[in-house]
């Protein structure tokens, strides 16, 4: 493995007045604009040497002969990982930024605890809102259950030869699927599916309901063993079923805003899918389950999403109780304003958590 190099503070230095200046502009850096942008007093040519350092260990690259530099993918995320490292190390100093842009935050909150009739209106209204404040394209997935967990099962007789399965699902979510039975069942073969079903299924996952347990079960379920076998099918299908998962887009025009990304197969490939949405899934799955990590910052080729890999993607994960989970997304340009973004999207899961709980309250959820 390649051992990484680094970078002395003169050559960090240059690095950050290179991205700085091509996040404002979107033009190739030269070493005279550097030479005015930092505090190091050095002259053009020393400059051009640090630049050619910087561009052979790859942070940098030259798109045309005689062209200044732009920051490559590894050029960013060095520059992203320091950015985050610096925020947290501030945590405790943020006052005086967020008053920065303490109207932004009140019109959040504002427009988040305003009373919403569906939870539809306001996640297409919350995606609006956010590609309005960042000039991104922006995306926020409705909440889901991340990984289905059995929380309760409970079995009763309808009628001859018929069973009623009832499985209650993290999240309360309800599951009832009618079994046809051969065998006769009594209330004592009831009582004895039920104790058996809640004591050894219970909090599981479909991939913790592994063969030794099913073969355990089968074992004490006796001469109702079909039932159990289908009981068991039952909650297999009701844990791996999945309603349609709901994901709302705005901003996809914004796109044309950034000459990088407005050449028209590019645009097209973008807003295809922002429109189409079911490759956003990829992007979803894959930022809860980094979830633990907090803000997620895709650049580039670390997107799971193909037609973005020319993009920037930050992504937060907002989370309700009983696992319910959402996914906030803004894509953009690789020389988006991260900082503005991420403190964006710490300040819309907040408010968009209080929001649902808010209305989960009011009894319109």
């Amino acid at each position: 493995m390649e051992k990484e190099v680094v970078l002395d503070e003169r050559k960090m230095k240059i690095l950050q007045a290179i991205i700085k200046n091509y996040l404002e502009t979107g033009e190739p850096v030269g070493s005279r604009t550097i030479s005015k942008y930092t505090d190091l007093n050095l002259s053009s040519a020393t400059i051009r040497n640090e630049m050619a350092d910087l561009e052979e260990l790859g942070y940098i690259v030259q798109p045309h002969t005689s062209a200044g530099r732009i920051p490559s993918d590894k050029g960013y995320r060095l520059y992203v990982d320091n950015m985050m490292l610096e925020r947290e190390a501030s945590l405790l100093n943020q006052e005086a930024k967020l008053a920065d842009r303490e109207k932004e935050i009140d019109e959040m909150k504002e427009f988040l605890t305003e009373k919403v009739d569906k939870v539809e209106t306001l996640l297409q209204n919350m995606a609006k809102m956010l590609a309005n404040n960042t000039n991104y394209a922006t995306m926020i997935s409705g909440p889901h259950l991340h990984k289905n967990k059995l929380k309760f099962i409970q079995l009763s007789e309808v009628e001859d030869g018929k069973v009623l399965c009832v499985m209650v699902l993290e999240g309360n979510i309800i599951k009832n699927k009618i079994i046809a039975i051969d065998e006769e069942l009594d209330n004592e073969g009831i009582l004895k599916l039920n104790i058996l079903f809640n004591s050894t299924l219970n909090g599981l996952t479909l991939e913790e309901i592994n063969l030794g347990i099913i073969s355990r079960m089968n074992m004490q379920a006796g001469k109702q063993l079909n039932l159990a076998r289908n009981v068991l099918e039952a909650v297999a299908e009701a844990i791996t079923s999945e309603d349609d998962l709901q994901i709302y887009t705005s901003g996809a025009t914004n796109i044309f805003k950034y000459p990088e990304l407005s050449d028209s197969q590019r645009a097209s490939e973008l807003i295809n899918t922002l429109e189409e949405k079911q490759l956003l899934t990829n992007l979803i799955t894959d930022s809860e389950s980094e979830e633990e990590k907090g803000i997620q910052i895709y650049i580039g080729n670390e997107t799971p999403v193909k037609t973005m890999k020319d993009c920037s993607v930050v992504t937060a994960t907002y989370e309700l109780e009983d696992g319910l989970k959402g996914t906030i997304g803004v894509i953009g340009p690789k020389r988006m304003d991260y900082e503005k973004v991420v403190e964006t999207l710490k300040n819309v899961k907040n408010q968009l958590s209080h929001a649902y709980k808010k209305e989960d309250t009011d009894g319109d959820l």
